[in-house]
């Protein structure tokens, strides 16, 4: 079992900043690929950024390429998501995914950004 807290959401203003954090307890956090996801109300859930488990190899969706940056630290135990430029149409509760022969998801944070 893999345990993930999502943290650091909240309200921010168009063209502003957030980093996201996600706290993984259990099994080797080494192992994991990570990735973030996001869903909106009414929306399905959306891929947003993944990174591989020994974090040189980042993946993005289109919509935060250039705005978004994953990163992890395996001695913490901890995958980040910084983004940067943040849209209205960001707004959206905010997943950890954690990904190897087995799948997890933390509960989420959710993030707003207003206009």
């Amino acid at each position: 079992q893999v345990q993930l807290v999502e943290s650091g959401g909240g309200l921010v203003q168009a063209g502003g900043s957030l980093r996201l954090s996600c706290a993984a307890s259990g099994r080797t956090f080494s192992s994991y690929d990570m990735g973030w996801y996001r869903q909106a109300p009414g929306k399905e859930r959306e891929f947003v950024a993944r990174i591989w488990r020994s974090g040189g190899i980042t993946s993005y969706a289109d919509s935060v390429k250039g705005r978004f940056t994953i990163s992890r630290d395996n001695a913490k135990n901890t995958v980040y998501l910084q983004m940067n430029s943040l849209r209205p149409e960001d707004t959206a509760r905010y997943y950890c995914n954690a990904r190897a022969n087995d799948m997890y998801w933390g509960q989420g944070t959710q993030v707003t950004v207003s206009s």
